[in-house]
């Protein structure tokens, strides 16, 4: 058996994932330790992080497996610009130092970073090979069809593959620049947020929209093939040459140049955004009955930047195409750092793979840094917080769903942190999800952001089928399914109005069902299971929730604000609870309510929350 450190950096969402003897113990992303958002550096404090964990040192590591191979992607630039030359020279010159004082270097940068103390061999797999591996090997199947999706990696865009035991091949791959990943980004630049962080926020507004431009996206943009592939008309992008995603033939094609980032969002943009999240959903949707064609598998595996869509996936999983798919938490970037070290001790070191039904092998995803009530208390002790301590769980709990039922905000640090993009229940912002006012006051006066944005709901893994069209688990939160009919609320004359209403806001606050916080204006809520086997104490306050108020479902949403990363340490998560309108905080056994707090002023809220990029 062997000792594997995965690694994933300098592109977008660093991270790290370590293995000892066949045992996932530990993964996390840089851009917790360093509050960077989607810090994209060597992942130093996330490997160290893993390495302690583990209680090894940089000399007991087998294997650094790193999760691309550098040299084809520098390949793919160099021609790239070469073939747009002399366009893209300002492009050209801002990406070259990196490369050549880093990335081109990285067996020396890896055994700098690991203070010269790592002797053993270091290993580069391919983008879409550590996509598929961790999707495929933490999956509870023994075969799949494996199908990867995502902006490029070296040249490949998109990959179908198999996976039996332990081992995976890629059979066909779509290749750079045609990308659904990337088409959906220059729909992302378009509408005004930021590439690589605002596709989330593209798919939430697009239930605003109408689809009215799926046909000329058809027509003009891509020409779209049966079995899912794509040609994207290159004049309409502008990726591969300049500093932007779309050129001035797009601008022209949709009636006017890219929204400004922060200007008021109209009529023209939530239609793009549905028209662009239909057309995703249709290249999914072929991509897989391609996957099943030339696989003949039961099951499928998905990974990548677009497997985070969660609405495609849904509509993916009623297509019934497959039995069922399986899609890991940390799906994107981050998580080809765990991709990297699965592949590597499975289909390179050949160990035996036992799938036994279930994903045990990725623990819930919560593979990150825990603190003890002792790290906390002394914590506490030295900012003089005021607090209070419950030894025992269940008066924790009852106190804790006695609040959220009076319409509080409660900010839950719980056991180890989550790897991936979601908060599972350990770094998480919780409420009533029966409240009418939640979603506003959520997303204007906690998280800082636009008030458009849906909250996900958790539900009892048990209780699923009663609040939604869902009949199986959704542990990471990345299926979308609607609301059962039957919770669905008739809209008033005034309501329908109100839902056809320009600004955003007053759409928000129509009520649509009896969970209305977490149901989205088109009847639908991106759904989170909650499970005794995974989330522990979670679990436990949702059924004191049940008990006390007869719902099985809770709002669900990151412990970070605007433009910061989720938090990891206990005081990461006291510095947000301050800066925000949060009522309680929950620190393991400890409660902090606001009202006992010492007061931030405005300018000091205001200086935690600009030090955040507000994307």
């Amino acid at each position: 058996m062997s000792k594997i450190l995965g690694i994933s950096a300098y592109y977008h969402d660093s991270a790290a994932a370590l293995m000892v003897d066949g045992k996932l113990i530990a993964a996390a992303q840089e851009e917790r330790f360093t509050r960077k958002k989607h810090d994209h550096n060597f992942p130093k404090n996330a490997v160290d992080y893993c390495l302690r964990e583990a209680k090894i040192q940089p000399e007991d590591l087998d294997y650094v497996v790193f999760y691309d191979k550098p040299l084809l992607k520098f390949e793919r630039l160099l021609e790239t610009y070469l073939a747009f030359a002399p366009q893209g020279l300002r492009s050209f010159l801002m990406a070259m130092p990196l490369w050549l004082k880093t990335k081109l270097h990285l067996p020396r940068e890896i055994r700098k970073s690991l203070d010269g103390r790592f002797h053993g061999k270091i290993v580069f797999i391919g983008h879409h090979e550590s996509h598929a591996a961790s999707a495929f090997f933490p999956s509870p199947f023994d075969e799949a069809a494996i199908l990867t999706m995502d902006g490029v990696g070296e040249w490949d865009t998109a990959s179908i593959g198999i996976g039996r035991g332990n081992k995976m091949e890629l059979l066909k791959t779509l290749e750079f620049p045609h990308s659904l990943g990337l088409l959906y980004s220059a729909f992302t630049y378009f509408c005004g947020f930021r590439v690589n962080s605002g596709e989330y926020k593209l798919m939430g507004l697009a239930p605003y929209g109408e689809p009215k431009y799926v046909d000329l996206i058809l027509e003009k943009l891509i020409d779209l093939k049966p079995d899912g592939s794509l040609a994207m008309d290159m004049k309409y992008f502008n990726y591969c040459q300049g500093l932007t995603m779309t050129s001035p033939e797009f601008d022209k094609l949709f009636g006017g140049p890219a929204r400004n980032a922060e200007s008021l969002i109209t009529q023209r943009e939530m239609d793009l955004a549905a028209s662009i999240q239909k057309v995703t959903e249709e290249i999914v949707l072929r991509m897989a009955r391609h996957a099943k064609e030339i696989t003949g598998a039961k099951y499928l595996c998905l990974a990548g930047g677009v497997a985070l869509n969660c609405v495609a996936n849904g509509v993916l999983l009623r297509e019934k195409i497959f039995d069922d798919i399986w899609i890991p938490a940390p799906a994107g970037d981050a998580g080809g750092a765990l991709g990297a070290a699965l592949f590597a001790h499975f289909h390179l070191l050949e160990n035996e793979r036992k799938p036994n039904g279930s994903d045990s092998l990725i623990q819930g995803s919560l593979l990150g840094p825990k603190f003890s009530n002792e790290e906390i208390g002394a914590f506490l002790k030295s900012t003089n917080a005021p607090h209070h301590f419950f030894p025992d769980e269940k008066e924790l709990l009852q106190k804790v769903v006695e609040a959220m039922a009076g319409e509080k905000v409660v900010g839950w640090f719980q056991g180890r942190m989550e790897f991936g993009p979601r908060a599972l229940g350990s770094r998480s912002i919780i409420g009533d999800a029966r409240s009418e006012k939640m979603q506003s006051q959520m997303n204007l006066r906690i998280k800082f952001r636009e008030s458009f944005r849906p909250f996900a709901p958790c539900v009892l893994v048990e209780e699923v089928s009663n609040y939604f069209e869902l009949d199986r688990e959704s542990p990471y939160m990345l299926l979308v399914a609607p609301v059962r009919k039957e919770l669905q609320c008739e809209l008033t004359d005034e309501q329908k109005r109100a839902m056809r209403d320009p600004d955003l806001r007053k759409r928000v606050n129509v009520k649509r069902s009896t969970i209305p916080a977490i149901t989205h204006v088109d009847m639908s809520a991106r759904i989170q299971t909650v499970d005794e086997a995974r989330h522990g104490r979670y679990y436990r306050l949702m059924r004191e929730f049940k008990k006390q108020t007869g719902c099985g479902v809770i709002i669900n949403t990151s412990f970070n604000i605007r433009g910061e990363p989720i938090v990891c340490t206990p005081q990461d998560a006291y510095r947000c609870f301050l800066a925000s309108d949060m009522d309680v905080l929950v620190l393991e056994n400890y409660i902090l309510y606001k009202s006992e707090q010492a007061q931030l002023g405005e300018k000091e809220k205001q200086k935690y929350v600009s030090s955040f990029s507000l994307d």
